[in-house]
């Protein structure tokens, strides 16, 4: 059975929670410093290729979820999934996605999500729209997919009889 906590216990481990997770996306995206461009270990851990985009997309998933056990709206967690999906996918391109992640801070992102959510009531309320959105673009780009596929199966078969 879960312990209860009392707001005073609450409001604290939401402050530990909140400065530990600052300190990950800063390790991730921030802590280094080469001539004025700044970056983490995200970029360097995807060098590997599969191994290095787990990890990292594990992390920045563990980061969420310590998000959304304080509670964190429906909405500001979907998108911050977003995020993570999106450096996840554009990351794994060879060669594109290393120098994508030198650019793309999705965990610094997620911070701000989070900072916006707490202080200043932004990212309130259900994610749904969003998800549906998502799902209606990702089922758009598939059946975009789908038809060039035909037209190009099309294409070369009248080459080929």
């Amino acid at each position: 059975m879960p312990k209860i906590l009392l707001p005073e216990e609450k409001e604290l481990r939401l402050k530990q929670d909140f400065a530990w997770v600052e300190r990950v996306s800063w390790i991730l995206d921030n802590k280094f410093n080469i001539g004025g461009v700044r970056f983490g270990l995200d970029p360097l851990l995807n060098l590997i290729p599969f191994a290095g985009n787990l990890v990292t997309f594990s992390t920045s998933l563990m980061l969420v979820m310590v998000m959304w056990r304080n509670g964190v709206s429906s909405k500001a967690v979907v998108k911050m999934l977003i995020n993570i999906m999106i450096d996840a996918i554009l990351g794994a391109i060879p060669f594109l996605g290393n120098i994508f992640d030198f650019f793309k801070k999705s965990n610094q992102r997620n911070v701000e999500i989070l900072r916006e959510h707490y202080y200043e009531g932004k990212h309130q309320g259900s994610g749904v729209w969003l998800v549906a959105a998502v799902l209606g673009i990702l089922l758009l780009i598939c059946g975009i997919m789908i038809f060039i596929l035909w037209k190009l199966t099309e294409w070369i078969y009248q080459l080929i009889f």
